[in-house]
Protein backbone atom coordinates (compact mmCIF):
# COMPACT_ATOMS: atom_id res chain seq x y z
CA UNK A 1 0.00 0.00 0.00
CA UNK A 2 3.02 2.31 0.27
CA UNK A 3 2.84 3.28 -3.42
CA UNK A 4 -0.91 3.96 -3.41
CA UNK A 5 -0.58 7.76 -2.94
CA UNK A 6 1.81 7.98 -5.91
CA UNK A 7 -0.51 5.90 -8.06
CA UNK A 8 -3.43 8.07 -6.98
CA UNK A 9 -1.56 11.26 -7.87
CA UNK A 10 -0.64 9.86 -11.28
CA UNK A 11 -4.21 8.74 -11.86
CA UNK A 12 -5.47 12.22 -10.99
CA UNK A 13 -2.95 13.79 -13.31
CA UNK A 14 -3.95 11.43 -16.11
CA UNK A 15 -7.60 12.26 -15.52
CA UNK A 16 -6.88 15.99 -15.63
CA UNK A 17 -4.96 15.60 -18.88
CA UNK A 18 -7.80 13.60 -20.40
CA UNK A 19 -10.34 16.17 -19.22
CA UNK A 20 -8.32 18.93 -20.84
CA UNK A 21 -8.12 16.94 -24.09
CA UNK A 22 -11.87 16.37 -24.06
CA UNK A 23 -12.49 20.04 -23.27
CA UNK A 24 -10.44 21.16 -26.27
CA UNK A 25 -12.13 18.61 -28.51
CA UNK A 26 -15.54 19.82 -27.34
CA UNK A 27 -14.54 23.40 -28.10
CA UNK A 28 -13.70 22.41 -31.67
CA UNK A 29 -17.04 20.64 -32.04
CA UNK A 30 -19.34 23.08 -30.29
CA UNK A 31 -17.43 26.36 -30.08
CA UNK A 32 -18.96 29.46 -31.64
CA UNK A 33 -18.83 29.50 -35.44
CA UNK A 34 -19.26 33.22 -35.66
CA UNK A 35 -16.04 34.73 -36.98
CA UNK A 36 -16.71 36.45 -40.31
CA UNK A 37 -15.13 34.80 -43.32
CA UNK A 38 -13.21 37.17 -45.56
CA UNK A 39 -13.28 37.01 -49.34
CA UNK A 40 -9.67 37.80 -50.25
CA UNK A 41 -9.65 36.83 -53.93
CA UNK A 42 -12.01 36.07 -56.80
CA UNK A 43 -12.03 34.93 -60.41
CA UNK A 44 -14.80 34.20 -62.90
CA UNK A 45 -15.79 33.44 -66.48
CA UNK A 46 -19.21 34.25 -67.91
CA UNK A 47 -20.74 34.95 -71.29
CA UNK A 48 -20.42 38.31 -72.99
CA UNK A 49 -16.64 38.30 -72.73
CA UNK A 50 -16.64 38.36 -68.91
CA UNK A 51 -13.20 37.15 -67.77
CA UNK A 52 -12.95 38.79 -64.34
CA UNK A 53 -15.10 40.22 -61.54
CA UNK A 54 -14.39 43.68 -62.94
CA UNK A 55 -15.75 42.60 -66.33
CA UNK A 56 -18.89 41.27 -64.68
CA UNK A 57 -19.37 44.55 -62.86
CA UNK A 58 -19.08 46.56 -66.07
CA UNK A 59 -21.67 44.31 -67.73
CA UNK A 60 -24.27 44.56 -64.94
CA UNK A 61 -23.60 48.23 -64.15
CA UNK A 62 -24.09 49.14 -67.81
CA UNK A 63 -27.41 47.29 -67.81
CA UNK A 64 -26.45 44.89 -70.62
CA UNK A 65 -27.33 41.25 -71.18
CA UNK A 66 -25.06 38.73 -72.85
CA UNK A 67 -27.67 36.64 -74.65
CA UNK A 68 -26.49 35.48 -78.06
CA UNK A 69 -26.83 32.70 -80.63
CA UNK A 70 -25.48 29.19 -80.35
CA UNK A 71 -21.66 29.04 -80.81
CA UNK A 72 -20.50 27.49 -84.04
CA UNK A 73 -18.24 24.91 -82.35
CA UNK A 74 -20.98 22.92 -80.55
CA UNK A 75 -22.47 20.89 -83.41
CA UNK A 76 -25.91 21.10 -81.80
CA UNK A 77 -29.29 21.45 -83.46
CA UNK A 78 -29.96 25.22 -83.70
CA UNK A 79 -33.69 24.61 -84.05
CA UNK A 80 -33.67 23.09 -80.56
CA UNK A 81 -31.20 25.33 -78.76
CA UNK A 82 -31.95 28.85 -79.90
CA UNK A 83 -30.42 31.68 -77.85
CA UNK A 84 -28.48 31.49 -74.60
CA UNK A 85 -25.44 32.92 -72.85
CA UNK A 86 -22.35 30.96 -73.84
CA UNK A 87 -18.67 31.27 -73.00
CA UNK A 88 -16.66 32.82 -75.80
CA UNK A 89 -13.98 30.11 -75.79
CA UNK A 90 -15.11 27.17 -73.67
CA UNK A 91 -12.54 24.93 -75.36
CA UNK A 92 -9.56 27.27 -74.83
CA UNK A 93 -6.98 25.96 -72.37
CA UNK A 94 -3.22 26.31 -71.90
CA UNK A 95 -2.48 22.68 -71.10
CA UNK A 96 1.29 23.19 -71.07
CA UNK A 97 0.99 25.81 -68.33
CA UNK A 98 -0.52 23.20 -66.01
CA UNK A 99 1.88 20.52 -67.30
CA UNK A 100 -0.96 18.47 -68.77
CA UNK A 101 -0.49 16.58 -72.03
CA UNK A 102 -2.62 17.58 -75.03
CA UNK A 103 -4.24 14.13 -75.06
CA UNK A 104 -5.27 14.33 -71.42
CA UNK A 105 -6.47 17.92 -71.84
CA UNK A 106 -8.74 16.82 -74.71
CA UNK A 107 -10.26 14.13 -72.50
CA UNK A 108 -10.89 16.62 -69.67
CA UNK A 109 -14.31 18.16 -69.22
CA UNK A 110 -13.95 21.90 -70.01
CA UNK A 111 -15.31 22.51 -66.52
CA UNK A 112 -12.10 21.02 -65.09
CA UNK A 113 -9.96 23.18 -67.34
CA UNK A 114 -11.81 26.40 -66.51
CA UNK A 115 -11.74 25.77 -62.77
CA UNK A 116 -7.98 25.18 -62.87
CA UNK A 117 -7.57 28.58 -64.52
CA UNK A 118 -9.97 30.26 -62.09
CA UNK A 119 -8.18 28.74 -59.10
CA UNK A 120 -4.85 30.15 -60.28
CA UNK A 121 -6.32 33.58 -61.05
CA UNK A 122 -8.30 33.80 -57.80
CA UNK A 123 -5.20 33.03 -55.72
CA UNK A 124 -3.15 35.62 -57.61
CA UNK A 125 -5.99 38.10 -57.05
CA UNK A 126 -5.57 37.40 -53.34
CA UNK A 127 -1.82 38.01 -53.57
CA UNK A 128 -1.06 34.34 -52.92
CA UNK A 129 1.51 32.39 -54.93
CA UNK A 130 -0.43 29.32 -56.14
CA UNK A 131 2.73 27.23 -56.13
CA UNK A 132 3.43 28.25 -52.53
CA UNK A 133 0.40 26.39 -51.16
CA UNK A 134 1.74 22.86 -51.64
CA UNK A 135 1.07 20.69 -48.57
CA UNK A 136 -1.06 23.41 -46.99
CA UNK A 137 -4.45 22.80 -45.38
CA UNK A 138 -6.25 24.55 -48.22
CA UNK A 139 -9.72 23.26 -49.02
CA UNK A 140 -11.40 23.07 -52.43
CA UNK A 141 -15.20 23.17 -52.72
CA UNK A 142 -16.61 23.09 -56.26
CA UNK A 143 -20.27 23.09 -57.23
CA UNK A 144 -21.14 21.22 -60.41
CA UNK A 145 -24.27 19.52 -61.71
CA UNK A 146 -23.68 18.62 -65.37
CA UNK A 147 -21.13 16.12 -66.67
CA UNK A 148 -22.09 15.42 -70.26
CA UNK A 149 -18.89 16.35 -72.09
CA UNK A 150 -17.39 12.94 -72.75
CA UNK A 151 -20.51 11.07 -73.82
CA UNK A 152 -19.61 11.00 -77.50
CA UNK A 153 -15.92 10.33 -76.93
CA UNK A 154 -16.11 6.99 -75.10
CA UNK A 155 -14.64 4.32 -77.30
CA UNK A 156 -12.18 6.71 -78.91
CA UNK A 157 -8.77 4.99 -78.95
CA UNK A 158 -7.02 8.37 -78.80
CA UNK A 159 -8.51 9.09 -75.37
CA UNK A 160 -8.54 5.57 -73.97
CA UNK A 161 -7.82 5.46 -70.26
CA UNK A 162 -8.30 9.20 -69.71
CA UNK A 163 -12.04 9.78 -70.02
CA UNK A 164 -12.94 8.30 -66.64
CA UNK A 165 -10.97 10.93 -64.70
CA UNK A 166 -11.55 13.56 -67.36
CA UNK A 167 -15.30 13.46 -66.76
CA UNK A 168 -15.56 12.48 -63.09
CA UNK A 169 -17.32 14.96 -60.84
CA UNK A 170 -14.91 14.26 -57.99
CA UNK A 171 -11.95 15.27 -60.14
CA UNK A 172 -13.31 18.81 -60.54
CA UNK A 173 -12.14 19.55 -57.00
CA UNK A 174 -9.53 16.81 -56.85
CA UNK A 175 -7.56 18.03 -59.87
CA UNK A 176 -7.14 21.51 -58.38
CA UNK A 177 -5.90 19.94 -55.15
CA UNK A 178 -3.58 17.66 -57.13
CA UNK A 179 -2.08 20.32 -59.39
CA UNK A 180 -1.44 22.73 -56.51
CA UNK A 181 -0.64 20.08 -53.88
CA UNK A 182 -3.44 21.13 -51.51
CA UNK A 183 -4.14 18.84 -48.55
CA UNK A 184 -7.36 20.25 -47.10
CA UNK A 185 -10.82 18.86 -47.93
CA UNK A 186 -11.59 18.54 -51.64
CA UNK A 187 -15.32 18.24 -52.33
CA UNK A 188 -17.45 18.42 -55.45
CA UNK A 189 -21.01 19.37 -54.53
CA UNK A 190 -24.15 18.74 -56.59
CA UNK A 191 -27.33 20.32 -55.33
CA UNK A 192 -28.24 21.45 -58.85
CA UNK A 193 -28.73 25.22 -59.14
CA UNK A 194 -27.84 25.91 -55.50
CA UNK A 195 -24.50 24.05 -55.72
CA UNK A 196 -22.06 26.98 -55.60
CA UNK A 197 -23.85 28.72 -52.73
CA UNK A 198 -23.79 25.44 -50.80
CA UNK A 199 -20.02 25.24 -51.35
CA UNK A 200 -19.62 28.67 -49.74
CA UNK A 201 -21.71 27.50 -46.78
CA UNK A 202 -19.56 24.37 -46.38
CA UNK A 203 -16.31 26.32 -46.75
CA UNK A 204 -17.43 28.82 -44.06
CA UNK A 205 -18.08 25.97 -41.67
CA UNK A 206 -14.80 24.21 -42.47
CA UNK A 207 -12.75 27.36 -41.91
CA UNK A 208 -14.36 28.10 -38.57
CA UNK A 209 -13.98 24.50 -37.45
CA UNK A 210 -10.31 24.41 -38.34
CA UNK A 211 -10.70 21.80 -41.08
CA UNK A 212 -8.77 24.09 -43.43
CA UNK A 213 -6.90 27.39 -43.14
CA UNK A 214 -7.75 28.68 -46.63
CA UNK A 215 -10.51 27.65 -49.00
CA UNK A 216 -11.39 27.90 -52.68
CA UNK A 217 -15.16 27.76 -53.16
CA UNK A 218 -17.47 28.30 -56.12
CA UNK A 219 -19.05 26.52 -59.03
CA UNK A 220 -19.02 25.94 -62.78
CA UNK A 221 -21.37 25.08 -65.62
CA UNK A 222 -20.32 24.43 -69.20
CA UNK A 223 -22.92 22.73 -71.35
CA UNK A 224 -21.39 19.66 -72.93
CA UNK A 225 -24.56 18.79 -74.82
CA UNK A 226 -27.92 20.32 -75.68
CA UNK A 227 -29.87 18.10 -73.27
CA UNK A 228 -30.82 20.97 -70.94
CA UNK A 229 -32.40 22.79 -73.86
CA UNK A 230 -34.27 19.77 -75.17
CA UNK A 231 -35.56 18.61 -71.78
CA UNK A 232 -36.68 21.98 -70.48
CA UNK A 233 -38.05 22.90 -73.89
CA UNK A 234 -40.33 19.86 -73.76
CA UNK A 235 -41.55 21.01 -70.35
CA UNK A 236 -42.22 24.53 -71.62
CA UNK A 237 -39.72 25.94 -69.15
CA UNK A 238 -37.52 27.96 -71.53
CA UNK A 239 -37.92 31.65 -72.32
CA UNK A 240 -38.84 32.33 -75.92
CA UNK A 241 -35.86 34.62 -76.45
CA UNK A 242 -33.37 33.02 -74.04
CA UNK A 243 -33.69 35.87 -71.51
CA UNK A 244 -34.47 35.52 -67.80
CA UNK A 245 -37.10 38.19 -67.11
CA UNK A 246 -36.85 37.83 -63.33
CA UNK A 247 -39.88 39.25 -61.50
CA UNK A 248 -41.08 40.94 -64.68
CA UNK A 249 -44.55 40.87 -66.20
CA UNK A 250 -43.11 39.22 -69.32
CA UNK A 251 -41.45 36.32 -67.50
CA UNK A 252 -41.95 33.24 -69.66
CA UNK A 253 -39.24 30.81 -68.55
CA UNK A 254 -35.56 30.58 -67.84
CA UNK A 255 -32.63 31.13 -70.21
CA UNK A 256 -29.54 28.94 -69.91
CA UNK A 257 -26.08 30.34 -69.47
CA UNK A 258 -22.55 29.10 -68.91
CA UNK A 259 -19.99 30.32 -66.45
CA UNK A 260 -17.68 29.77 -63.52
CA UNK A 261 -16.82 31.64 -60.37
CA UNK A 262 -14.38 30.95 -57.56
CA UNK A 263 -13.67 32.79 -54.31
CA UNK A 264 -10.67 32.59 -52.00
CA UNK A 265 -11.86 32.50 -48.39
CA UNK A 266 -10.08 32.92 -45.08
CA UNK A 267 -11.07 33.71 -41.51
CA UNK A 268 -11.03 37.47 -41.04
CA UNK A 269 -8.40 37.30 -38.30
CA UNK A 270 -6.11 35.27 -40.59
CA UNK A 271 -6.70 37.63 -43.50
CA UNK A 272 -5.71 40.61 -41.35
CA UNK A 273 -2.67 38.83 -39.95
CA UNK A 274 -1.51 37.91 -43.46
CA UNK A 275 -2.12 41.41 -44.82
CA UNK A 276 -4.70 40.35 -47.40
CA UNK A 277 -7.09 42.85 -48.86
CA UNK A 278 -10.63 42.00 -47.76
CA UNK A 279 -13.08 42.27 -50.64
CA UNK A 280 -16.14 41.38 -48.56
CA UNK A 281 -17.25 39.37 -45.55
CA UNK A 282 -19.48 36.30 -45.45
CA UNK A 283 -21.22 36.68 -42.11
CA UNK A 284 -24.04 34.13 -42.20
CA UNK A 285 -25.38 31.24 -44.26
CA UNK A 286 -27.89 28.43 -44.10
CA UNK A 287 -28.99 25.42 -46.14
CA UNK A 288 -32.22 23.42 -45.95
CA UNK A 289 -34.53 21.28 -48.05
CA UNK A 290 -38.06 21.66 -49.37
CA UNK A 291 -38.95 18.25 -48.03
CA UNK A 292 -42.30 16.95 -49.20
CA UNK A 293 -43.77 19.76 -51.29
CA UNK A 294 -46.27 19.99 -54.12
CA UNK A 295 -43.77 18.51 -56.56
CA UNK A 296 -40.16 17.34 -56.79
CA UNK A 297 -39.13 20.31 -58.90
CA UNK A 298 -41.57 22.87 -57.45
CA UNK A 299 -40.18 25.55 -55.10
CA UNK A 300 -41.43 25.66 -51.52
CA UNK A 301 -42.17 29.13 -50.12
CA UNK A 302 -42.19 28.25 -46.39
CA UNK A 303 -38.82 26.46 -46.76
CA UNK A 304 -37.39 29.53 -48.49
CA UNK A 305 -38.57 31.69 -45.60
CA UNK A 306 -36.97 29.31 -43.11
CA UNK A 307 -33.59 29.28 -44.85
CA UNK A 308 -33.55 33.11 -44.98
CA UNK A 309 -34.34 33.38 -41.28
CA UNK A 310 -31.71 30.76 -40.45
CA UNK A 311 -29.02 32.65 -42.38
CA UNK A 312 -29.95 35.91 -40.65
CA UNK A 313 -29.80 34.18 -37.26
CA UNK A 314 -26.39 32.74 -38.14
CA UNK A 315 -25.19 36.28 -38.88
CA UNK A 316 -26.88 37.72 -35.78
CA UNK A 317 -28.94 40.12 -37.90
CA UNK A 318 -32.52 41.26 -38.27
CA UNK A 319 -34.14 41.34 -41.74
CA UNK A 320 -33.98 45.14 -41.72
CA UNK A 321 -30.18 44.96 -41.40
CA UNK A 322 -29.98 43.81 -45.03
CA UNK A 323 -30.31 46.34 -47.85
CA UNK A 324 -30.32 44.30 -51.07
CA UNK A 325 -31.17 40.73 -52.03
CA UNK A 326 -29.64 39.06 -55.06
CA UNK A 327 -32.43 36.61 -55.77
CA UNK A 328 -32.48 33.24 -57.46
CA UNK A 329 -34.86 34.90 -59.96
CA UNK A 330 -35.03 32.42 -62.83
CA UNK A 331 -37.86 34.20 -64.63
CA UNK A 332 -40.37 31.35 -64.44
CA UNK A 333 -44.08 31.91 -63.93
CA UNK A 334 -44.14 29.48 -60.99
CA UNK A 335 -40.84 30.16 -59.24
CA UNK A 336 -40.66 33.97 -59.22
CA UNK A 337 -43.95 34.60 -57.36
CA UNK A 338 -43.11 31.99 -54.72
CA UNK A 339 -39.65 33.46 -54.16
CA UNK A 340 -40.91 37.04 -54.12
CA UNK A 341 -43.57 36.17 -51.56
CA UNK A 342 -40.94 34.58 -49.30
CA UNK A 343 -38.82 37.73 -49.54
CA UNK A 344 -41.80 40.00 -48.87
CA UNK A 345 -42.71 37.93 -45.82
CA UNK A 346 -39.18 37.98 -44.37
CA UNK A 347 -37.20 40.98 -45.55
CA UNK A 348 -40.15 43.15 -46.55
CA UNK A 349 -41.73 43.78 -43.14
CA UNK A 350 -41.33 46.80 -40.82
CA UNK A 351 -38.79 48.55 -43.02
CA UNK A 352 -38.08 52.27 -43.28
CA UNK A 353 -36.14 51.78 -46.53
CA UNK A 354 -37.42 49.30 -49.13
CA UNK A 355 -35.38 46.20 -49.81
CA UNK A 356 -33.88 46.32 -53.32
CA UNK A 357 -34.28 43.14 -55.34
CA UNK A 358 -32.35 41.93 -58.37
CA UNK A 359 -31.06 38.92 -60.27
CA UNK A 360 -27.85 38.58 -62.28
CA UNK A 361 -29.62 35.98 -64.39
CA UNK A 362 -31.23 38.86 -66.26
CA UNK A 363 -27.70 39.67 -67.52
CA UNK A 364 -25.91 36.34 -67.93
CA UNK A 365 -28.69 33.76 -67.94
CA UNK A 366 -29.15 30.91 -65.51
CA UNK A 367 -25.65 29.49 -65.05
CA UNK A 368 -27.00 26.67 -62.86
CA UNK A 369 -24.19 25.36 -60.61
CA UNK A 370 -22.38 28.70 -60.96
CA UNK A 371 -25.49 30.84 -60.39
CA UNK A 372 -25.01 31.42 -56.65
CA UNK A 373 -21.37 32.47 -56.83
CA UNK A 374 -22.22 34.74 -59.79
CA UNK A 375 -24.68 36.54 -57.54
CA UNK A 376 -22.13 36.80 -54.74
CA UNK A 377 -19.49 38.30 -57.05
CA UNK A 378 -22.06 40.78 -58.35
CA UNK A 379 -22.90 41.83 -54.78
CA UNK A 380 -19.23 42.11 -53.79
CA UNK A 381 -18.65 44.49 -56.69
CA UNK A 382 -21.88 46.39 -55.96
CA UNK A 383 -20.80 46.88 -52.33
CA UNK A 384 -17.39 48.06 -53.50
CA UNK A 385 -18.87 50.59 -55.94
CA UNK A 386 -21.79 51.50 -53.65
CA UNK A 387 -24.27 51.03 -56.50
CA UNK A 388 -27.07 48.54 -57.10
CA UNK A 389 -27.19 47.50 -60.79
CA UNK A 390 -30.53 47.35 -62.56
CA UNK A 391 -32.47 44.15 -62.98
CA UNK A 392 -33.25 43.83 -66.68
CA UNK A 393 -36.41 42.90 -68.57
CA UNK A 394 -38.66 43.86 -65.64
CA UNK A 395 -39.80 47.39 -66.47
CA UNK A 396 -43.27 46.19 -65.54
CA UNK A 397 -43.18 44.17 -62.30
CA UNK A 398 -44.96 40.85 -62.37
CA UNK A 399 -48.71 41.15 -61.65
CA UNK A 400 -48.56 37.64 -60.18
CA UNK A 401 -46.70 39.05 -57.14
CA UNK A 402 -48.46 40.92 -54.34
CA UNK A 403 -45.96 43.77 -54.08
CA UNK A 404 -48.17 45.60 -51.56
CA UNK A 405 -47.64 42.90 -48.93
CA UNK A 406 -44.19 44.22 -48.01
CA UNK A 407 -41.59 46.88 -48.73
CA UNK A 408 -39.60 45.38 -51.62
CA UNK A 409 -38.69 47.11 -54.89
CA UNK A 410 -36.92 45.95 -58.03
CA UNK A 411 -33.44 47.43 -58.46
CA UNK A 412 -33.39 50.08 -61.19
CA UNK A 413 -29.71 51.08 -61.06
CA UNK A 414 -29.24 53.36 -58.07
CA UNK A 415 -26.83 54.22 -55.29
CA UNK A 416 -26.54 51.73 -52.47
CA UNK A 417 -28.95 52.77 -49.68
CA UNK A 418 -27.34 55.16 -47.20
CA UNK A 419 -27.55 53.28 -43.90
CA UNK A 420 -24.63 54.58 -41.80
CA UNK A 421 -22.99 51.14 -41.56
CA UNK A 422 -21.36 48.64 -43.92
CA UNK A 423 -23.78 47.60 -46.65
CA UNK A 424 -25.24 44.10 -46.53
CA UNK A 425 -26.81 41.84 -49.12
CA UNK A 426 -28.54 38.49 -49.08
CA UNK A 427 -27.99 35.98 -51.89
CA UNK A 428 -30.39 33.12 -52.60
CA UNK A 429 -30.10 29.91 -54.60
CA UNK A 430 -32.59 27.07 -54.91
CA UNK A 431 -31.81 23.67 -56.42
CA UNK A 432 -34.19 21.60 -58.52
CA UNK A 433 -33.75 18.72 -56.05
CA UNK A 434 -35.10 20.87 -53.23
CA UNK A 435 -31.90 22.19 -51.61
CA UNK A 436 -32.17 25.87 -50.69
CA UNK A 437 -29.29 28.14 -49.67
CA UNK A 438 -29.05 31.73 -48.45
CA UNK A 439 -25.91 33.74 -47.74
CA UNK A 440 -25.27 37.12 -46.10
CA UNK A 441 -22.54 39.28 -47.69
CA UNK A 442 -21.24 42.40 -45.96
CA UNK A 443 -18.96 45.17 -47.13
CA UNK A 444 -15.56 45.31 -45.40
CA UNK A 445 -14.64 47.86 -42.77
CA UNK A 446 -12.44 50.82 -43.69
CA UNK A 447 -9.35 49.22 -42.16
CA UNK A 448 -9.70 46.18 -44.41
CA UNK A 449 -10.33 47.87 -47.75
CA UNK A 450 -6.80 49.14 -48.42
CA UNK A 451 -4.69 47.27 -50.95
CA UNK A 452 -2.45 45.41 -48.51
CA UNK A 453 0.82 44.21 -49.99
CA UNK A 454 1.80 41.94 -47.15
CA UNK A 455 1.84 41.79 -43.36
CA UNK A 456 1.66 45.17 -41.64
CA UNK A 457 4.79 47.21 -42.15
CA UNK A 458 6.04 45.50 -45.31
CA UNK A 459 5.38 48.34 -47.77
CA UNK A 460 8.53 49.44 -49.54
CA UNK A 461 9.59 53.10 -49.81
CA UNK A 462 9.32 54.63 -53.27
CA UNK A 463 12.34 54.60 -55.51
CA UNK A 464 13.33 56.34 -58.72
CA UNK A 465 12.93 53.12 -60.70
CA UNK A 466 11.10 49.99 -59.60
CA UNK A 467 11.87 46.54 -61.05
CA UNK A 468 8.90 44.60 -62.35
CA UNK A 469 9.59 40.86 -62.44
CA UNK A 470 7.49 38.90 -64.94
CA UNK A 471 7.51 35.13 -65.37
CA UNK A 472 5.63 32.61 -67.49
CA UNK A 473 5.84 29.13 -68.93
CA UNK A 474 7.06 29.57 -72.50
CA UNK A 475 8.58 32.61 -74.21
CA UNK A 476 5.40 33.39 -76.15
CA UNK A 477 3.43 33.40 -72.92
CA UNK A 478 6.00 35.72 -71.37
CA UNK A 479 5.32 38.32 -74.04
CA UNK A 480 1.56 37.90 -73.60
CA UNK A 481 1.92 38.24 -69.84
CA UNK A 482 3.85 41.49 -70.26
CA UNK A 483 1.16 42.84 -72.59
CA UNK A 484 -1.61 41.91 -70.15
CA UNK A 485 0.30 43.54 -67.31
CA UNK A 486 0.68 46.78 -69.25
CA UNK A 487 -3.09 47.07 -69.67
CA UNK A 488 -4.00 45.89 -66.16
CA UNK A 489 -1.91 48.16 -63.94
CA UNK A 490 -3.16 51.56 -65.04
CA UNK A 491 -3.75 53.70 -61.98
CA UNK A 492 -1.71 51.51 -59.63
CA UNK A 493 1.44 52.74 -57.90
CA UNK A 494 4.58 51.27 -59.56
CA UNK A 495 6.02 50.29 -56.17
CA UNK A 496 2.88 48.36 -55.29
CA UNK A 497 2.93 46.51 -58.61
CA UNK A 498 6.63 45.75 -58.33
CA UNK A 499 6.30 44.42 -54.80
CA UNK A 500 3.36 42.18 -55.69
CA UNK A 501 5.09 40.80 -58.81
CA UNK A 502 8.22 39.98 -56.85
CA UNK A 503 6.65 38.46 -53.75
CA UNK A 504 3.14 37.28 -54.57
CA UNK A 505 3.36 35.61 -57.95
CA UNK A 506 4.63 32.19 -58.90
CA UNK A 507 8.25 32.15 -60.11
CA UNK A 508 7.93 30.32 -63.43
CA UNK A 509 10.62 29.19 -65.88
CA UNK A 510 10.69 32.09 -68.37
CA UNK A 511 11.52 35.41 -66.70
CA UNK A 512 12.01 39.03 -67.63
CA UNK A 513 12.78 42.15 -65.60
CA UNK A 514 11.61 45.58 -66.64
CA UNK A 515 11.74 48.95 -64.92
CA UNK A 516 8.93 51.31 -64.07
CA UNK A 517 9.84 54.90 -63.20
CA UNK A 518 8.07 56.50 -60.27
Amino acid sequence: MTDSPAKLVEALRSTLRENERLRRAAQLRTGPVDEPIAVVGAACRFGGGVASPEDLWRLVDDGRDAVGPLPTDRNWDPSVVGAGVFLDDAAGFDAAFFEISPREALAMDPQQRIMLECAWEALECAGIDPLGLARSQTGVYIGSSLHDYGGNAYGSPELAGLLATGNAAAVLSGRIAYVLGLEGPALTVDTACSSSLVTLHLARQALNRGECSLALAGGVTVLGSDVMFTEFGRQGGLASDGRCKAFGAGADGTGWGEGAGLLVLQKLSDARRNGHQVMALLTGSAVNSDGASNGLTAPNGPSQQRVIRAALADAGLAPTDVDVVEAHGTGTELGDPIEAQALLATYGQSRETPLLLGSVKSNIGHTQAAAGVAGVIKMIEALRHRRVPPTLHADRPSPRIDWCSGSVELARGQSWPSVGRPGRAGVSSFGVGGTNAHLIVEGPSAEDTGAALGPVGTRRPPAAAVPWVISARGTDNLARQAARLATAVSGHAPTDVGYSLATRRAALQEREIGRAHV
